[in-house]
């Protein structure tokens, strides 16, 4: 009974690696991607290869940062009981899991869906890993900016599995995700200021302060909602994804007003936790929109 306790521990950190819920969200806009470039429902074995590659490529990305990031973990509360921070599973096993899953990713999108979504897939996990997490993360506090490329590449992924090719509308995915990336991770790191200042992360937060975080929270909010109203005038998509635009759109440039005219970091949270929301319902919409 011990040992089966202590097998399903060791089989939970090892999920935990993977930061499932992060990797849940990244293959709603694959799928939103797929159904873009179809017009409609793509075939399901399409879509199952490109979710388990995306899945095992995304987490398989994550492992790694678990591994590279272990330090900063180890100073942070919010993170100090992650699995290689809290010592639980070897730096080395993660690496190996890590590198694991992503050459397993690239191998079922390579032969069973095509070498570009397999290429662009690989692309951004060393993205991640070598630019964002080794070297932005630590240096600048526009890291999570550039670095959220790494975040954007999944619908354009979608988009490749189903045509072989980049084409504009993928580009606009892909910068929906991108511009939506930092009010995300920056309403987070105001109300986790403390942690990345105790590890020394050089969040926007941290360096240059509440006020003008909140700014720039603002500011790209603000372009945010300019490009996915300008991606409804490729027809690409139609009423049905602007009217679900223009509805989210307006709740988080309330969001973020609101928390842009606060003293404190108090009105963090609900625009950090909309932010999920407003991202998973904008791919829902463009699937429906391609569906209907």
């Amino acid at each position: 009974m011990v040992a089966q306790r202590r097998a399903a521990a060791l089989i939970a950190d090892y999920i935990t690696l993977t930061k499932p819920r992060i990797v849940l969200l990244l293959l709603v806009t694959a799928v939103g991607g797929m159904l873009l470039a179809a017009k409609g429902l793509p075939s399901l074995w399409l879509v199952a290869l490109v979710l388990v590659g995306g899945m095992l490529a995304a987490g398989g990305a994550n492992a790694l940062n678990h591994c590279l990031d272990r330090d900063i973990d180890e100073l942070m509360r919010r993170t100090r009981q992650r699995p290689v921070a809290a010592r639980r599973v070897p730096p080395v096993h993660a690496l190996v899991f890590g590198v694991t899953l992503n050459v397993v990713a690239f191998v079922i999108l390579a032969v069973w869906v095509n070498m570009l979504s397999a290429a662009l897939a690989l692309s951004a996990t060393l993205f991640y890993i070598l630019v964002y997490t080794r070297w932005l993360k630590r240096s600048t506090p526009q890291g999570i900016v550039i670095g959220g490329a790494a975040g954007a590449v999944p619908p354009v992924v979608g988009w490749a599995a189903v045509t072989g090719h980049v084409g504009l509308p993928a580009l606009y995915l892909f910068a929906i995700v991108f511009f939506w990336t930092p009010p995300h991770f920056w309403s987070l790191a105001l109300m986790l200021r403390d942690d990345y200042a105790r590890a020394q992360v050089p969040m926007l937060p941290v360096v240059r302060g509440l006020a003008e975080a909140k700014r720039s929270i603002f500011l790209y909010s603000i372009q945010l909602v300019v490009v996915t109203l300008l991606f409804a005038v490729l027809k690409t998509v139609g009423n049905l994804y602007l009217s679900a635009a223009v509805l989210l759109d307006a709740l988080l440039l309330w969001l973020a007003w609101r928390l842009l005219r606060s003293e404190g970091v108090q009105r963090a949270r609900p625009l950090y936790l909309f932010s999920l929301l407003y991202l998973a319902l904008l791919f829902a919409a463009v699937m429906l929109d391609s569906v209907l």
